[in-house]
């Protein structure tokens, strides 16, 4: 099986090449991210290379111990940062190995998973091919249906689901097939009784990328490593 990481790493630099490529408004362009552009993504998918862990403890003391707003505040003003700065983060070997608190398998998993969801906040916006590689999102999938597919906001049970788009499948019972990239946005939810549907508000877990879920340990940034 391929390394996590090593997904984590193509998902980065396929999306800095695909926006080194694209015309440079498309950063003003909205995200999948609620009233987030894509230049708040970037700047906040690529939070650990530039906090270090003092300067993450500073910013975690300022923002009262609440990372939600530590990490809306520090997206809101990097965003402004240079195209070019935050397309070096996005290749940054730093960036390629950082894992959430706790490392791991989880935190493999974590960093997996957000890199690809909010990697599709962008190329889906965008109306742009995944920059995530179909093993990288069937990877993210299985990570995320793993507990019973609770991450998905709803209750599976007697549900099976298929993506359209891969051989990827989970559960047993009622058939539910759409495309893989849309399973993993957090704006919907697949239950027994109706297909996607508009998701009650996630626990916000990444600031301006917090409007999309990407689970429950995924971005801490004091974790690095």
């Amino acid at each position: 099986m391929t390394d996590p990481q090593h997904w984590v790493a193509h998902t980065y630099t396929g999306l800095a090449d695909l926006l080194t490529a694209t015309a440079a408004d498309t950063w003003n362009a909205p995200s999948l991210c609620e009233k987030r552009l894509v230049r708040h993504v970037i700047a906040h998918v690529t939070m650990p290379v530039r906090l270090t862990a003092e300067r993450f403890g500073a910013e975690m003391a300022a923002a009262g111990g609440d990372f939600t707003m530590l990490s809306d505040t520090v997206a809101a003003r990097d965003a402004s940062l240079p195209v070019a700065d935050l397309l070096d983060q996005l290749r940054s070997p730093r960036l390629h190995g950082w894992q959430p608190p706790g490392g791991g398998a989880a935190g493999a998993a974590g960093a997996l998973n957000h890199a690809v969801i909010h990697s599709l906040d962008v190329t889906i916006a965008l109306d742009r091919p995944a920059v995530a590689s179909a093993q990288a999102i069937t990877a993210a999938l299985d990570q995320l249906t793993a507990s019973n597919g609770t991450w998905f906001g709803g209750d599976l049970t007697g549900v099976r689901l298929e993506a359209a788009d891969t051989d990827w499948s989970w559960g047993d019972g009622r058939l539910i097939r759409a495309d893989s990239r849309a399973r993993l946005r957090a704006d919907r939810v697949w239950t027994p009784a109706a297909p996607p549907r508009p998701a009650p508000q996630a626990r916000a877990m990444g600031g301006p990328a917090g409007r999309s879920r990407t689970g429950s340990t995924t971005e801490k940034v004091s974790g690095r490593r």
